[in-house]
């Protein structure tokens, strides 16, 4: 494994640099090295390998999950992806989800998967991440739920205080209530209707389309082991990694 294969480049660190904590201009404690911290956080996200296993070269694992914890909490990671997608193309909002696996060690902490965003359904012990992108297939927009969870009830969160012309989804978004809700932000709704609806309504399907880019978009994000299986017992610590690897898409 060559040592800077999941590492920041020199134009990667200068974009988020500033925004992270811990600065020597920062109140309080000044942080040890934030970049080799995010670079070992990166090599855990992209290799999908338990903390223990954390390079020396990153230091103590145990010092570097700490501090990965304490941002979650804190909303770093969360806001540095927010930072990053203020460049976003709002023609177009595209919704989606897609179905994660839960490692076992994900349910075996204290408390059980309980309000912890994990769920049966046909795979098991799962967790839905619902996203939301903007015209080319960016992310700019992450919730997670239960496995089970229906794919439209995350949709008015994932919309909501956007503004843009179209809004694309699959026919499992199909809801009057939904398209309400839409037509409120002033856009169109491009989605297929379900079979069971006695009078189907026409969307564009020329612009239809342009939907493949947020399953392109997954693809890309899968390639990241700590977002195609979730490892994580808590559901913001999980979130947090899916927040850093959509800040490296957003960084490409």
């Amino acid at each position: 494994m060559r040592a800077k294969r999941y590492e920041l480049s020199d134009v990667q660190w200068d974009r988020i640099a500033s925004l992270l904590p811990g600065k020597a201009s920062d109140p309080g404690r000044t942080g040890s090295d934030n970049r080799l911290f995010v670079n070992g956080c990166l090599w855990v996200l992209r290799s999908g390998a338990h903390w223990h296993d954390l390079p020396e070269r990153y230091g103590k694992w145990k010092t570097a999950h700490k501090r990965f914890t304490r941002w979650a909490k804190a909303g770093v990671w969360e806001r540095v992806f927010e930072d990053l997608t203020r460049d976003r193309d709002n023609q177009y909002l595209m919704l989606d989800s897609t179905l994660v696996r839960a490692h076992q060690q994900a349910a075996n902490g204290k408390g059980g998967p309980a309000n912890q965003a994990l769920g049966r359904s046909r795979g098991g012990l799962t967790t839905k991440i619902h996203m939301a992108t903007d015209t080319f297939g960016r992310p700019i927009r992450f919730l997670v739920a239960a496995g089970q969870s229906h794919d439209v009830l995350a949709a008015p969160a994932l919309i909501d205080g956007f503004s843009p012309q179209a809004v694309l989804a699959d026919r499992a978004y199909d809801s009057s209530s939904l398209r309400q809700i839409i037509a409120g932000l002033g856009a169109t709704a491009v989605i297929p209707s379900t079979r069971s609806r006695k009078t189907p309504i026409p969307h564009n399907a020329t612009i239809y389309r342009c939907r493949n880019r947020i399953e392109r978009c997954f693809n890309k994000l899968k390639h990241f082991r700590r977002f195609a299986t979730r490892f994580d017992r808590r559901a913001a610590y999980f979130l947090a990694f899916i927040h850093l690897a959509a800040a490296m898409i957003w960084m490409r």
